[in-house]
């Protein structure tokens, strides 16, 4: 089964989840903002893409931030600490299954 996780108002995942639904796909949706995410979550995700894939810089939590705030996610460990602050930084949606990321952001091909 497919683990969408993501935020329930982000259009991106909003399509993700009606091609889902239109195509008969079944899922699973973890929603960040009501269930989290875990360091070890995270963790895996990073070894398994670059931290500059699973950072959402065209995001409005990283857009607000200010130049040095910026300047100090700089790899792996410091984009780490900030995502598990700051979950609306993850792009999203990643889509999962087996505990391998399948997809980053949307487009419905390779699904």
């Amino acid at each position: 089964m497919l683990i969408v996780y993501g935020i329930p108002n982000c259009d991106t995942v909003k399509k993700t989840l009606n091609w889902f639904k239109a195509n008969g796909t079944n899922y699973q949706f973890h929603d960040y903002k009501k269930q989290g995410i875990t360091r070890e979550k995270l963790e895996n995700w990073l070894g398994q893409t670059n931290w500059t894939t699973l950072l959402n810089r065209a995001g409005t939590t990283f857009k607000n931030l200010s130049e040095e705030q910026k300047a100090t996610i700089q790899d792996a460990d410091s984009a780490l600490a900030f995502l598990l602050e700051n979950t609306s930084a993850i792009k999203r949606p990643v889509v999962e299954r087996d505990g391998q990321i399948i997809k980053i952001g949307w487009k419905p091909e390779g699904i």
